[in-house]
């Protein structure tokens, strides 16, 4: 019996190391998650978590977001550029679910505390035609799909009160840091095969400048950046969706992750996003107080 009960303590010791070091968090801890963010307060961090158990954290912590903000409106594509993959120690994406009032107009201006760790950065908006979205497997079949592609500034809030420390799973854990954005001018998908051939082109070759209010250079990226072509991150989040049993709807928006590095707010800067060399976008611009 010697053996057989080391075995038995070996094994539950091993169980309590590996659940030490990542587990799925519990109803209290993402409560008070939830609470740090309606209060706009930063968040305890919490151990590295596993793909599974950030999935976990997730879907939890979406009940209480859904609780207090309602319907879902969109999803959101994070981490699909290799330079934010690298920040945070992984090599795929994630996603998290966009909530009704969370997309503002163009030239909104938002507190720079509008989160408890605010950042801006230059992203991308897509609405979804019809569900068959998840059967794309190439850009191309993904403009079957969408009727808009929207110029966009995420504001995203990473929560915890040390965001570098955070890994993959632990940003899907928090819904990918989903708060606020503002949405500019959408650009109509075009119907011939030529116009969105050319569509692909230009979004893969753009290059999205950020910009304050003196046309000063904050920061930019190539549409490339983002999984090698923009709408590689549809591809990607239509079968992640699918695979957790969530079908994309008509009028749907999904952001397709950051085009620039993520960089903090503050009271009185302006920016402005401008996508050079996609025809027909117009620069969508927010302001900070």
């Amino acid at each position: 019996m010697k053996p057989k009960h080391s075995i038995a303590v070996l094994a539950a010791a091993m169980a309590w190391a590996m659940g030490a070091q990542a587990q799925c968090l519990s109803d209290g801890d993402v409560g008070v998650l939830a609470s740090h963010y309606s209060s706009r307060t930063p968040a305890p961090n919490f151990p590295a978590l596993t793909d599974a158990d950030g999935a976990c954290t997730r879907a939890k912590f979406n009940v209480l977001l859904a609780s207090s903000l309602g319907k879902v409106v969109g999803y959101k594509a994070g981490l699909t550029n290799p330079a934010v993959q690298k920040r945070f120690n992984t090599d795929k994406p994630v996603w998290g679910k966009l909530y009704e009032g969370m997309i503002q107009p163009s030239g909104s201006t938002v507190p720079a505390a509008f989160g408890a760790r605010p950042l801006y950065e230059a992203d991308m908006l897509v609405r979804v035609k019809d569900s068959a979205i998840h059967q794309a497997r190439t850009p191309y079949e993904v403009l079957q799909h969408i009727d808009q592609v929207i110029p966009f500034i995420e504001l995203p809030d990473l929560v915890v009160q040390a965001p570098p420390q955070l890994n993959g799973p632990g940003v899907a854990a928090i819904n990918v840091g989903a708060r606020l954005g503002v949405a500019g001018q959408p650009i109509a998908v075009p119907v011939t095969r030529g116009e969105r051939y050319a569509l692909l082109d230009a979004l893969e070759r753009m290059d999205v400048q950020l910009t304050n209010d003196k046309g000063e250079l904050l920061a930019s990226g190539k549409g490339s950046d983002i999984l090698g072509q923009p709408l590689n991150a549809v591809v990607w989040i239509a079968q992640a969706l699918q695979q957790e049993g969530i079908t994309l709807q008509p009028g749907d928006v999904i952001s397709l992750g950051s085009f620039s590095p993520l960089l903090p707010p503050r009271a009185g800067l302006g920016v402005t996003a401008t996508y050079v060399g996609l025809p027909g976008a117009q620069p969508v611009q927010v302001h900070f107080k």
